[in-house]
């Protein structure tokens, strides 16, 4: 690849050196490489949210395509690095359940490697600072052409988040919300596909039973009116018209959502 394509998505936000010095690496060792960043605004720590955000944005990138993610918790405890390949992009990043959703949708068998290979790092690893000094650098030498196979040797049993997959009946469909987007909007793990017909109730948690009106977007309701649609990466989603619905529902990732018909109408 004359001008590789390496992304970034971490969670050491806009202010601070971190992203900048992981630049500086890769473009020593690759000056060839374009460096995209895809975001650096996942909240501090939060695995789950940036999973769902690489299993929705990476599948669009071409494939060859070489992605940098670092929200590592666990950074200089005995978790794994990883390199993995799914569908044709290649990923690095801890061991720590990253990769979830990327796994559990690809059409292909995940490759997985343990990077132990040090001569693929800077010479020497910080026990904070692993994206500098280990993800970077082995990015940029997979990169130049190194073979993944010389990164370290297979790992069969990578970390995995629990994630509680949706299941539908012909009466209802029991899911979770996956993501609470920047606009406060609730994506749940429903896919469209397995909503056999427009649900009658949504309920979140042990809260109340709600009837929302379904629309097909958002301007089609007037503002501040909570309405159900299917969002753009296609799943069941629960919005709040020009406002904020995890706000004002006081909703966080992870809760249950639970869609019910009356039988009477199937």
């Amino acid at each position: 690849m004359a001008e590789p394509l390496i992304t970034l998505t971490t969670d050491f936000g806009y202010s601070a050196p971190y992203v900048s010095v992981m630049k500086g690496v890769i473009y020593a060792l690759c000056p060839s490489a374009r460096v995209v960043d895809l975001t650096h605004a996942i909240a501090p720590q939060n695995i789950r949210q940036a999973a769902y955000f690489l299993a929705t944005a990476v599948p669009y990138f071409p494939a060859g395509t070489i992605h940098v993610c670092v929200v590592d918790p666990g950074v200089g405890t005995e978790r794994a690095a990883l390199y993995t390949q799914v569908d044709g992009q290649h990923l690095f990043g801890p061991d720590n359940g990253l990769f979830t959703l990327l796994w559990r949708q690809a059409r292909e068998p995940p490759l997985v490697r343990r990077l132990t290979e040090a001569r693929f790092w800077r010479p020497v690893v910080s026990a904070t600072f692993h994206g500098r000094d280990i993800f970077a650098p082995a990015a940029a030498h997979l990169a130049r052409g190194v073979p993944p196979e010389e990164l370290g040797p297979l790992h069969p049993h990578p970390v995995q988040l629990a994630v509680q997959p949706a299941v539908c009946t012909s009466t209802a469909c029991e899911g979770e919300i996956q993501a609470v987007d920047d606009f406060g909007n609730l994506i749940t793990n429903i896919p469209a596909a397995q909503v056999p017909q427009l649900p009658s109730l949504v309920t979140i948690g042990s809260r109340p039973p709600l009837r929302l009106p379904w629309v097909r977007t958002y301007g089609d309701a007037p503002p501040g009116t909570l309405v159900s649609l299917f969002s753009s990466d296609g799943y069941f989603e629960i919005a709040l018209v020009q406002g904020n619905a995890a706000r004002q529902l006081q909703v966080s990732p992870g809760e249950c959502v639970r869609l019910t018909w009356q039988p009477s109408s199937l």
